[in-house]
């Protein structure tokens, strides 16, 4: 058997082998599986990963939607405290980003040397313990100064998991996916987020209206936590029936990996994490403020109705499960840059306009408002999980993607809602969340420019996915070039 060596830059040329073993062009990895027990396979590799994902998001919309509550049970909030409480509270979210990238750092090289299925179960194992256990902690009224100290504690682990959820879902579904179809595919990766958050304030907002805000405070606040317990053992049960991806088995099983994916990935593809982390950037900070920090920032800033608030969350979230499936299959076909640039370039210029319609009193206004900014980050989110996994070469995907997602998140996403709302507090400033929105909008546009177009290429063996030569404004052809080159590889190798 021949071993290559992993390159600093390497070009996609002519067909090259990733390794001298002839597999069946129809059962090689990226390709259409042929058989009922393929697709089956397919089918929960694609479950497994949304679900898994569905357990973590639903967690930090749960967080979100009841911030207020988990502020006055954990934190003392009052009327009239200038917001303390809430920023204390959105700020232990923060703090539990920070230990994200210690989790990329340990989870990312577990997973690009033991393989993706394993991490996955303990990622999700880990975050529904911690989940869990937020339901049943003590308040600040029967411990004091422990309650917070416990509450950040399983924020801790659940960032601490979270840190190898998302990027080894990501990078797995991927690996999992055929290659002229991983668009469509990996967008489930985000359905299965969109069904965690809309879950979370379908849950949380009919337990409000149900019992009432003082229901909640009183201990109601537990349930939708509580709730993560089953959902989690259901993902688990099912990521522990789940096949290695077949792009890192065939990696590994030909020694196309390296036993220090850390120091390969910061020597020799530092380019590519500067530009997924230039991305994440622009995904999180839309992501966190329009599905994470809205409710807190309709209600608490604008002083809207919070059921009103809420249910208009959930209509734009049920318009984005119906549109982010065909915007994945869409970019399938025309390519990811160009689905990408229009998003970014969209928040770039509208969000503000966007957000200072969400301060109108005019209901129908307000929901054009949130659907402008849902309808930019249907097309972000549709086409991430095919995207950035695509960064990088197969034995250092899990790494490159778990440490730039992570540290961007950390260091520029993750603290956005406590930074919005300690800012408008400051500034009297409303439209602070639009501002926020533009910045990101303006590096996002940036770092999609940088990137190769990668659709429909394959993911296989030492080589990045994509011709060197689409980086920058993107031109037509190339997915097609990605498409005939994936298939002579399937073909001759």
């Amino acid at each position: 058997m021949t071993t290559t060596s992993l390159k600093d830059e390497p070009m996609m040329t002519s067909p090259q082998p990733v390794h001298d073993k002839h597999p069946d062009p129809q059962t090689a990895p990226g390709a259409e599986p042929s058989t009922e027990e393929g697709r089956r396979s397919l089918h929960r590799s694609i479950l497994g990963s949304a679900l898994g994902n569905a357990v973590e998001w639903f967690d930090y919309g749960v967080y979100g939607y009841l911030t207020i509550y988990m502020a006055t049970n954990f934190f003392g909030s009052k009327e009239g405290d200038g917001g303390l409480g809430v920023t204390l509270t959105l700020a232990t979210l923060a703090l539990s980003f920070l230990v994200r990238p210690l989790g990329g750092l340990i989870l990312g090289p577990l997973g690009d040397k033991v393989g993706r299925q394993k991490v996955m179960v303990l990622t999700v194992t880990l975050m529904t313990l911690a989940t869990g256990a937020i339901g049943l902690l003590p308040t600040l009224d029967t411990v004091g100064l422990l309650a917070p100290i416990l509450l950040l504690a399983c924020r801790l682990v659940q960032g601490f998991s979270a840190g190898g959820e998302y990027g080894g879902a990501a990078v797995y579904m991927a690996e999992s996916a055929p290659d002229r179809r991983r668009g469509f595919l990996g967008s489930f990766l985000e359905f299965g987020t969109t069904v965690g958050f809309m879950l979370a304030a379908v849950v949380c907002t009919t337990l409000i209206a149900v019992v009432g805000d003082g229901g909640m405070e009183a201990g109601w606040w537990r349930a939708p936590f509580l709730l993560t317990i089953p959902l989690g053992l259901t993902a688990l049960w099912i990521r522990t029936r789940l096949v290695e991806a077949p792009v890192f088995s065939e990696a590994s099983q030909h020694k196309e990996t390296t036993k220090s994916p850390l120091r390969h990935v910061l020597r020799n593809n530092w380019r590519q994490l500067l530009v997924l982390a230039g991305f994440v950037v622009l995904l999180n900070v839309a992501f966190y403020l329009i599905l994470g920090y809205m409710p807190t920032y309709l209600s608490g800033q604008l002083g809207h109705s919070t059921a009103q608030g809420n249910w208009m969350l959930v209509a734009i979230m049920a318009l984005m499960l119906v549109a982010i499936p065909p915007v994945g299959a869409l970019s399938d076909r025309v390519g990811r840059k160009p689905l990408l640039l229009v998003a970014a370039a969209g928040y770039t210029v509208l969000s503000v306009p966007s957000v200072m319609l969400l301060g109108m009193q005019n209901l129908i206004l307000q929901f054009l408002g949130l659907a402008v900014l849902g309808l930019l980050l249907v097309i972000l989110v549709a086409s991430v999980s095919s995207t950035l996994p695509a960064l990088f070469p197969t034995a250092v995907r899990y790494t490159g993607f778990a440490i730039a997602y992570n540290f961007s998140t950390a260091f520029f996403a993750g603290p956005s809602q406590t930074v919005a709302n300690q800012l408008i507090e400051t500034t009297g400033n409303q439209l602070v969340p639009g501002w926020y929105m533009a910045l990101a909008g303006v590096i996002g546009l940036v770092s999609v420019l940088c990137m190769r177009e990668t659709a429909q290429a394959t993911l296989r063996g030492e080589e990045l996915p994509g011709a060197p030569e689409s980086v920058g404004v993107p031109k037509p052809g190339y997915v097609e070039r990605n498409r005939q080159d994936a298939e002579a590889r399937r073909a001759i190798f």
